[in-house]
């Protein structure tokens, strides 16, 4: 029986002849020599889309249900290896069945229910290409029964999905939201290799086509290297065959959400900005950010020092000039949002809010500090082995510093009941930092002594210290 099966799936391949060459919803990866087919869209569909994903997919590709559909809405059958060996359609003339292999790649249209007398329903379609009718007979119950579920028809990939991402994504820029990706291997036929590409790269939509029944939307990529790679995606999952929460983990690539994202509204024309996305980046000043958590959106202090990758960039539309950073932290891997400009002459805007002032590009100075150190100053502690420029990024300038009489530096710390005093070598190294109590006879004397060294400096009898 095994045998006769696969005999029967390797015929019925062997009988798919309908293939791409001429058929503008097929389209392949230029590593198969295939022109992807453009549709014609000028400046203004591509511009005129904003950035805000999830009013973007609630508006353009709202999901229907069997029981919503239309009569003219179309379909194209892309059977997959189980639908070579159950028949899908009938033929509403002579109510035999029809090979799924033969129909692949048709356009059906939608024409509606039937009730019949024996209480079985067809769902009827007529083929754009055969200039016939078919039916899909309900398996069991009432049409009613049937369409608010989300089995749907079997091999039936929706086109309304496809016309409308043509019609505002080809040509868009987009930024990757996943590692996986696909690349053509068969020109006539659906084979395909797993791609790997990194995240946050800005990718420009080439082509967009059928995919399968659950991710209908095709859509190939390039970067900027000019290599191409697709995913075929669901956008409303009208007819995928798919429960909502089948499409998480592995299958959350195959949400247009899960492998793309839009760039902000503003970026479309600056190509300057859109080079720090993915970049690494640290922050020059101690700085007030926001931050998800538990459901909702806190502002937290960010240490001096602290690294992030820049994952996205948005443009602000209520502050022109302004834009939201994405910033994923390198080591906690937390997600935080900072308002910034990247010009020092927007209008009103303080300095901090400058790019180029709050943040230093790469690692900075981390590339010579040890990890110990970086934590150390992330959580604002003083170790020993730090320099003078480590202390301050992790407690802040010091208001009390003075120089002992065998030439050595100290920096007084405050705190509530106590005061934290570091210790420098004369290379300006930490050699301790010991916490002292307010009322000490040798906090009273250090005081006394950085009373007295203010005092020589504003008389010019001492030495400054640095």
């Amino acid at each position: 029986m095994m045998k006769r099966m696969i005999l029967l799936a390797g015929m019925a391949a062997a009988m798919m002849t309908a293939t791409a060459q001429d058929n503008p919803y097929i389209v392949k990866t230029k590593n198969v020599k295939k022109t992807a087919v453009k549709a014609k869209v000028t400046a203004d569909d591509v511009t005129s889309q904003k950035a805000e994903s999830g009013d973007f997919m609630g508006k353009n590709f709202p999901f229907q249900s069997m029981c919503e559909w239309k009569e003219g809405m179309r379909f194209m059958v892309i059977p997959e290896k189980y639908d070579l060996l159950v028949n899908t359609f009938r033929d509403a003339g002579t109510n035999k069945e029809v090979s799924s292999a033969r129909l692949r790649y048709h356009i059906l249209s939608y024409k509606g229910h039937e009730d019949l007398t024996n209480g079985r329903v067809h769902v009827n379609f007529y083929d754009e290409q055969d200039n016939k009718g078919y039916y899909f007979e309900l398996p069991a119950g009432t049409f009613d029964d049937y369409c608010y579920g989300k089995l749907g028809v079997p091999t039936l990939a929706y086109l309304g999905d496809v016309d409308k991402a043509k019609e505002l994504l080809l040509g868009k820029q987009l930024i990757t939201r996943t590692e996986f990706f696909r690349q053509d291997t068969e020109y006539d036929g659906d084979g395909y290799q797993e791609v790997r590409y990194p995240k946050n790269r800005l990718v420009t939509v080439k082509a967009i086509g059928v995919g399968t029944r659950a991710f209908p939307v095709k859509i190939i990529v390039e970067d900027e290297n000019g290599e191409e790679f697709y995913q075929s995606v669901a956008m409303s999952k009208t007819n995928s065959g798919l429960r909502d929460d089948e499409f998480d983990v592995d299958n959350a690539k195959f949400l247009f959400t899960g492998s793309f994202d839009f760039t902000g509204a503003e970026m479309v024309v600056s190509s300057d900005i859109k080079s720090y996305l993915g970049k690494t980046v640290f922050t020059k000043y101690a700085t007030s950010m926001s931050s998800k958590g538990a459901g909702k959106t806190r502002d937290m202090k960010v240490p001096q020092f602290t690294g992030f990758i820049i994952d996205e960039i948005a443009g602000d539309k209520n502050n022109p000039g302004y834009y939201t950073l994405t910033l994923r932290e390198v080591l906690t891997r937390r997600i935080y949002y900072d308002d910034v400009t990247f010009t020092e002459d927007v209008a009103n805007a303080p300095r901090e809010d400058y790019f180029g002032y709050m943040y230093g590009m790469g690692e900075g100075v981390s590339r010579s500090t040890t990890l110990e150190t970086r934590t150390a100053i992330r959580e604002g502690r003083v170790i020993p082995g730090m320099t003078m420029q480590e202390v301050e990024m992790a407690m802040g300038e010091s208001s009390t510093k003075i120089t002992t009489s065998d030439g050595q530096t100290e920096w007084m710390y405050p705190r509530s009941n106590s005061v934290l005093v570091v210790r420098f070598t004369q290379e300006g190294i930490v050699r301790e930092a010991k916490a002292q109590a307010t009322g000490s006879n040798k906090t009273r004397a250090r005081r006394k002594a950085s009373e007295s060294s203010r005092g020589q400096r504003l008389t010019g009898n001492g030495t400054p210290v640095q």
